[in-house]
């Protein structure tokens, strides 16, 4: 034969076993003396708080016919009928399966006959959010005006969801979270008589995790005393929940506050391995994170259900943590407990979160690390190969501004073959892209470093034309900052060394705001100076005027439309064959 589960085995029985809810026990016990009981009822509040055993000591307390003062007694007929569930006047609807308006009219129709043997007729509707629109119109009225012998008690956790018209009719009563201390103190004594060897850090672990719901504290109390007759510690009950330590929570967040990539992957990947689920694991470190984050912003300890060992290293990484930094781990983790509920990886969002948090991917995210980890310091050299994949070029066959060669003239070098008796002059030769310059023989002398760009040679036109590399160079440190600029702005002004982005009208607010902070700004300008081959500075304004705009992708569709003449096989054929040249290319009305 089944057990009884425990919270069924106790269950309350009487108003003074009810743990933390005394102020809707206090007001029954007063109603109940002074004959002013309601005809409906509203129980609400988080689930295992005790709604639906109130329902039932309500439905005793009412129908007692003992001589005791204390109602119920628990010894007469009507008392132990309703307690053993046998009792016909106690009717109990499961709102989530009767939902419709065939039932409740079922029930409006039955409610007018009288009681077997008690008093009043009790109907509890639990989960009464569920009814249809329909049937709570069809209770309305009997909930309005029921008969004399009726008592309606609606429990639910979605109050929201109930009509208002519904709400109207009947007495509210808000059921709260039962408090960590009680809980304990509660289950360290059921624990006494059914004979559990437990210790006050296991059962204060169950109560943490119950969250105020004595029902879930029992359940797990429960499978506790199935798991092991032998007395249980903590590292059993993290065993059973399946989440890792507090202590593997510290040592994660130890790893953030410290700055060690490598490390807080090797405590990710050690809490998963040991049994942890990945979603339990994610919301445990958001309750890490949380107490830090309250800790720092001065907080009390009291509004942490945590151990004094625990708080002590919290208080640690709070002065070692800035709260921007707090925030973006909580909001990446959080990110994560969501993304875990589809995703094909178990660990993979974790790891994209911690990993994402130390690289600062994200405009505006404060990175918890550098690309390395904390025990490897970078090097100049280490952060240009991060920054920049691509392979550097040779410094005399970097892009230099081309200022004489007209555009015809590049499109038609790039597409002649490179013939000894068709190359131009030395003069003549514009500087050549770092991409069409040979690779230079390992015999040669090593280039010397390049030197900057004169700033003469630099113009407004060359930066138009060089964007896309700038945008490259741009995403190579900071994809965030290349999503920023890409298609929102282009170079209108340069002087002096600076150069001025507009901003197109749809783009002035959020972007240009976004461009111009510190960290943004620093990246645009490093790229800017990286392609250029010297310093430039960044200056951000409105875009001003439409007809400029206009103007340049006018010239950009000749531009085009020349490019394909040159490319045109006939063309091409006069170029190879005969030794031509292209000079201009001008339409044929001209």
């Amino acid at each position: 034969m089944a057990s009884q589960a425990l919270y069924r085995k106790w269950r309350s029985q009487t108003f003074d076993e009810v743990v933390s809810q005394e102020h809707v026990t206090r007001t029954l016990r007063n109603a109940l003396r002074d004959g002013r009981v309601a005809h409906a009822y509203l129980f609400t509040g988080p689930r295992g708080t005790g709604k639906t055993s109130m329902a039932r000591l309500l439905a005793k307390a009412v129908n007692c016919i003992g001589e005791t003062e204390e109602k119920p007694c628990n010894q007469c007929a009507v008392c132990q009928s309703i307690t053993e569930g046998r009792s016909l006047d106690l009717v109990e609807i499961d709102a989530a399966s009767n939902r419709g308006i065939d039932e409740v009219r079922d029930l409006r129709d039955k409610v007018r006959f009288r009681p077997n043997e008690c008093r009043y007729r009790v109907y509890i509707l639990d989960e009464a959010h569920m009814l249809t629109t329909p049937a709570f119109n069809a209770l309305l009225k009997t909930l309005e005006e029921p008969p004399e012998h009726a008592i309606f008690i609606l429990v639910t956790t979605e109050p929201q969801n109930i009509p208002i018209t519904i709400l109207s009719r009947c007495q509210r009563f808000d059921f709260h979270r039962i408090p960590l201390a009680e809980t304990v103190a509660h289950l360290k004594h059921i624990a006494a008589d059914e004979g559990l060897r437990i210790t006050d850090a296991a059962l204060e672990l169950v109560a943490r995790h119950a969250t105020g719901s004595m029902r879930d504290a029992l359940s797990l109390l429960d499978q506790l005393m199935a798991y092991s007759q032998e007395e249980i510690a903590p590292e059993r009950v993290y065993a059973v929940l399946g989440t890792a330590p507090e202590a593997a929570m510290g040592a994660l967040v130890e790893a953030m506050a410290a700055q060690d990539l490598a490390a807080g992957l090797r405590a990710l990947n050690e809490a998963l391995d040991r049994g942890a689920e990945p979603r339990q694991l994610a919301g445990d470190l958001l309750e890490y994170l949380r107490g830090v984050l309250l800790l720092k912003a001065g907080g009390e300890a009291g509004l942490l259900n945590a151990t004094t060992e625990t708080l002590a290293r919290m208080r640690d990484l709070a002065q070692r943590l800035s709260i921007a930094r707090l925030l973006a781990a909580i909001r990446a983790f959080n990110q994560a407990a969501l993304d875990l509920k589809g995703g094909m990886h178990p660990r993979l969002p974790l790891e994209i979160a911690l990993v994402g948090l130390a690289l600062g991917d994200q405009a505006g995210t404060e990175p918890l690390a550098q690309v390395g980890v904390a025990s490897q310091p970078e090097t100049a050299s280490s952060h240009a190969a991060v920054a920049r994949p691509r392979a550097e070029a040779p410094a005399h066959t970097r892009r230099a501004p081309e200022v004489a060669a007209p555009p015809v003239e590049r499109a038609q070098k790039a597409a002649e073959t490179p013939r000894a008796a068709d190359t131009p002059r030395a003069e003549e030769r514009p500087a050549p892209v770092a991409k069409e310059a040979p690779p230079e023989s390992p015999k040669e002398e090593a280039p010397a470093p390049r030197a900057p760009a004169s700033q003469a040679t630099l113009s407004l036109e060359w930066f138009r034309e060089n964007w896309r590399e700038v945008v490259a160079a741009v995403r190579a440190r900071n994809r965030g900052v290349e999503a920023l600029l890409k298609g929102s702005c282009e170079p209108m002004a340069y002087h002096d060394g600076v150069l001025t982005l507009g901003f197109y009208p749809e783009y002035q607010s959020f972007h240009r705001d976004r461009v111009e902070q510190p960290k943004s700004r620093q990246v645009v300008e490093e790229a800017l100076s990286e392609v250029a081959g010297t310093k430039v500075g960044l200056k951000c304004a409105n875009f001003q005027g439409e007809a400029n705009r206009v103007q340049r992708e006018t010239q950009a569709a000749r531009q085009e439309r020349e490019q394909t003449v040159v490319l045109d096989p006939l063309v091409e054929e006069a170029v190879q064959k005969h030794g031509a040249r292209v000079t201009s290319v001008r339409p044929v009305e001209e």
